[in-house]
């Protein structure tokens, strides 16, 4: 998998993406099967994503059964994560602490998460 490609997915691509990561490959019915039942999608959206997503370079046809195209991922979770948080950074000015701090206050992360933070910080070399 890719972790060059500037891949920013919608929430709907992202969602697809995130089922392919977890299945590793699929056809477009497996994807709409995987979804959970309050977020069913009709077989021809998911289709027209995942077409889009092609376009993008994030998937790729990996082999045909019948009439079904099978897809995986070209782009993994991390690359696609670094990106879209880079971004949502310079929307605020590059500065994480407004983010951490939000974070830290509402309660979406522990103090176990804050120190596995810390330890990478260290492994890198920051103060």
């Amino acid at each position: 998998m890719s972790t060059e490609k500037n891949i920013r997915p919608t929430r709907v691509e992202m969602e697809l993406l995130e089922a392919l990561w977890s299945l590793g490959q699929a056809s477009i019915r497996e994807l709409q099967e995987s979804l959970p039942p309050s977020r069913q999608l009709e077989y021809t959206t998911i289709q027209t994503v995942v077409y889009r997503l092609e376009q993008k370079g994030a998937v790729e046809r990996v082999r045909k059964i019948g009439n079904a195209h099978i897809f995986r991922p070209l782009v993994n979770r991390k690359s696609v994560a670094a990106v879209l948080i880079d971004d949502f950074l310079k929307a605020f000015g590059g500065e994480p602490e407004p983010f951490v701090a939000h974070l830290v206050e509402s309660g979406k992360i522990s103090l176990k998460e804050l120190k596995a933070l810390e330890k990478i910080a260290k492994e890198k070399g920051l103060k």
